[in-house]
């Protein structure tokens, strides 16, 4: 059995991170989102004597709002990621020399 990399534990760790910092990201901004709709509504229904109308009508607008904030963010944080060059080793003068015959 080989010892773990302690290189790929990193960029795991790197990866697991950035998911999870898009995840709060997202959640948060979600929550934003529904809060100002439901927050709005009450507020409108107050004004208008509307009772639960623009409250229903706000919320259900949230939901392709708030669908379509995830993806945007979820697409510009995804785009900062940088793929990790692959780690190259200078060939050995045996392995220089397979392709010549003399």
């Amino acid at each position: 059995m080989t010892p773990p990399d302690p290189e790929k534990d990193r960029k795991q760790q790197i990866i697991n991170l950035t998911i999870a910092g898009i995840a709060g990201q997202v959640g948060c901004l979600t929550l934003i989102i529904v809060l100002v709709a439901v927050l709005g509504g009450i507020w409108l229904d107050a004004r208008l004597g509307t009772r639960p109308w623009f409250t229903l009508g706000l919320l259900v607008l949230s939901i392709p709002i708030s669908l379509a904030v995830m993806f945007y963010v979820v697409r510009a944080a995804t785009a900062k990621i940088k793929p990790v060059p692959p780690k190259t080793t200078k060939p050995t003068l045996e392995e220089a020399n397979l392709g010549d015959d003399t």
